[in-house]
Parts: structure tokens; C-alpha cells; sequence
């Protein structure tokens, strides 16, 4: 629960490849505190990794082969994600390809701020927009 001097928790989503999970594990260790203060989603396994390592609620989704690349995008759709951190493995292919690429392309479409590597992510989590109530974000939806 927050009150009126506490910013509006970010709805997050974190999602990361099986050659990226230990990355993103690390990146989210060292950023735990400012990642407690929000909503985190996840993909499988990498959702129960992070629960555990962070001791920290995670809404977990279906692994991303099995859909739940699909229902990230999907909260993106609706309106409910303000943020994707995805750390993908850019030299493995992967069988849910073309997942991948429909959830990154939501994600530009409706103008969400996406990290697909630790410094971009360190960026992201520590921009003072974070604080910033979600009205305050605005853009046209084509």
C-alpha cells in the first residue's frame, strides 16, 4: 500500500533466456530493494528464480515457449505493464522466435521502455521517471 509521499508502484515484467536467467538473477540481487517497492511479473522459471533470490512476491506466467512471452504481451495490451526488462540472448536461437518478436514489438507499439541488457536496465530502474504516477505518461496508440 502506498501513501501520498511514496511514488506509485511500476508494473514490471522480467523475462530472460535459459543463457541469460543467471544475468538477470545477478542484475536483480543487486537491485532488490528497488525492485521490492513495485508489481513483478515473470516468465516460468525465471519467475520462480527470482521469488526465491529475492524473497520478493513475483506473479508468475507460463515459460516463454509455452505462452507466457503471449502473456506479457497481453499485459501490455491491456494496459497493465509499465515496464520490460528482457534480457535475450541475441546468439541462441530460440523456438518461440517469432513470441519474442511479438512481444517486443507490443512493447514499441504501445511505447512501454524496454532493457534487453544489464546496462539498459540499470538505466531504467534508476531513471527518476520511475517516480512518476503513470497518468503522467502519455502517447498515442497508432
Amino acid at each position: 500500500m502506498t501513501n501520498s509521499t511514496s511514488p506509485e508502484p511500476k508494473r514490471i515484467a522480467l523475462v530472460a533466456h535459459d543463457g541469460k536467467k543467471d544475468d538477470l538473477l545477478e542484475w536483480a540481487e543487486h537491485n532488490r530493494d528497488l525492485l521490492a517497492g513495485h508489481t513483478l511479473y515473470a516468465t516460468g522459471t525465471t519467475g520462480r528464480l527470482l521469488g526465491e533470490a529475492l524473497d520478493v512476491p513475483v506473479t508468475r506466467f507460463q515459460s516463454g515457449p509455452l505462452g507466457g512471452d503471449q502473456q506479457i504481451g497481453a499485459l501490455i495490451a491491456l494496459g497493465e505493464l509499465d515496464m520490460l526488462i528482457f534480457f535475450w540472448d541475441p546468439m541462441s536461437s530460440q523456438p518461440h522466435d517469432s513470441d519474442v518478436k511479438a512481444l517486443v514489438r507490443l512493447a514499441v507499439l504501445w511505447d512501454i521502455p524496454i532493457a534487453c541488457n544489464r546496462t539498459s536496465a540499470d538505466y531504467l530502474i534508476t531513471s527518476p521517471l520511475l517516480s512518476e504516477p503513470r497518468s503522467a505518461r502519455t502517447g498515442s496508440r497508432a
